[in-house]
């Protein structure tokens, strides 16, 4: 009899947890509802929806918000989210940046600071950096650890499941010995997720972007790398070992340059930063003693420089071989290219959709968006936010356990 009573208790300790996470999902996704609807649409009965929502409410993850829209009788009561209950930080480190933003539980960003860095080469100093920049953050708008969720970490690398922590030694040779996710952890005590930085660029988006409507999508991060995200039915397609979406080392040319990755041609090699601001040295001359950077390539095509365009002309036509690939293999509903490049917008968009027409299926190029994110240079960090957040709201038990936080 012990025995059946104890798998019972666990049975229904667990079910309470289930329709708490259903019930705080609901109400996150439609922000205000009343009790009545959330029991038509669960089929859960009104006093456990009711049991429920109060101990969302003594968490301080919901609040009673005011009269709904009578449908006959009585004015039902909305329950809202507490968007601005605990805070998410979002590390992004770039390889020659790190941004750190601290959000609220809608993606909205408080605060954020932003460091250049050697990062690919220096991994102390640039985990010292972002332990300023958390810091920086926390201080400026007064939030105590203890109201932070966790912490979500970009990185510039492959992420294995086995071993989120560890950033791949071929790609990143200098982070061999580095557990990214340990560090964090230890440093800031709190919970820490690690991903690849394009794959958290199409978590962004799916919440934030140009997917928030519920739709598949790919994100092509352009920077010194070139890497890929994927989302398929609101989750990240991460593939069996984590390297889903390494766009950038796709072989286009095998004629071209030799990639560190031992390949010869990939895409990184012929429309990866570095690659760009040498063919922009050759064809646009040198401004300072760094020559041109990604910055003046940008605004040298919007004020119409020749070479600038036709360097563009030629990332668009390399960059579609890929897409083009990949329209064929996912169909995805929306690819989204981000990275500083792409705000030259149509200068970019144009080639690449016409690389892409000859080479994908008619079908799959009819069905498929190309554009440009919106969501700006700190799309990455904020990604990083919200892989923290979709792993709470999957997870009830990450949020913390007393409302500390600002309360809207």
């Amino acid at each position: 009899m012990r025995a059946g009573t104890a798998v019972l208790t666990v049975d229904a300790a667990g079910m309470r947890a289930q329709n708490s996470g259903l019930l705080l999902n609901m109400i996150w996704r439609e922000r205000q509802i009343s009790r009545a609807e959330i029991a038509r649409r669960t089929e859960l009965s009104p006093s456990t929806v009711s049991a429920i929502v109060a101990d969302l409410e003594q968490a301080g993850l919901v609040r009673s918000i005011g009269a709904g829209v009578s449908r006959g009788g009585r004015r039902p009561t909305l329950i809202g989210f507490c968007d601005e209950a605990f805070s998410l930080v979002g590390v992004e480190l770039g390889a020659s940046h790190v941004t750190v933003v601290l959000t609220d539980l809608r993606g909205r960003v408080r605060t954020q600071s932003k460091a250049s860095h050697a990062v690919r080469g220096d991994p102390e100093g640039s985990l010292q950096k972002a332990k300023e920049l958390v810091h920086e953050c926390l201080d400026a708008e007064r939030v105590p650890r203890r109201s932070v969720v966790g912490m979500g970490v970009a990185v510039p690398s492959p992420v294995h499941p086995a071993a989120p922590g560890k950033m791949s030694p071929l790609i990143l040779p200098a982070w061999k010995n580095v557990d990214v996710k340990e560090w964090f952890e230890t440093t800031f005590d709190m919970p820490v997720f690690v991903d690849n930085d394009a794959n958290l660029g199409a978590l962004s988006e799916c919440f934030w972007g140009a997917g928030s409507g519920g739709e598949d999508l790919t994100y092509i991060k352009l920077a010194t790398g070139i890497g890929a995200g994927h989302i398929i039915h609101g989750d990240v397609y991460r593939g069996a070992g984590g390297t889903a979406g390494e766009i950038g080392h796709i072989p286009v040319d095998s004629n071209g340059p030799l990639c560190v990755c031992g390949l010869r041609g990939c895409l990184v090699t012929l429309i990866g930063s570095t690659a760009l601001t040498e063919r922009a040295r050759e064809l646009m001359g040198t401004r300072g003693r760094k020559g041109p950077t990604v910055r003046d390539l940008v605004e040298g095509a919007r004020a119409g420089d020749t070479a600038a365009k036709q360097i563009i002309d030629g990332m668009g036509a390399y960059l579609g071989i890929a897409v083009g690939g990949l329209l064929n293999l996912l169909n995805p509903a929306i690819v989204v290219l981000g990275g500083e490049i792409s705000s030259v917008g149509e200068m970019l968009l144009d080639p690449l959709r016409a690389s892409v027409r000859q080479r994908a299926l008619s079908v799959s190029m009819a069905e498929t968006r190309i554009v440009t994110s919106t969501l700006g240079e700190r799309a990455i960090a904020v990604g990083a936010a919200t892989l923290v957040l979709q792993a709470a709201l999957r997870d009830r038990s990450l949020f913390p356990t007393q409302n500390v936080g600002r309360t809207a």
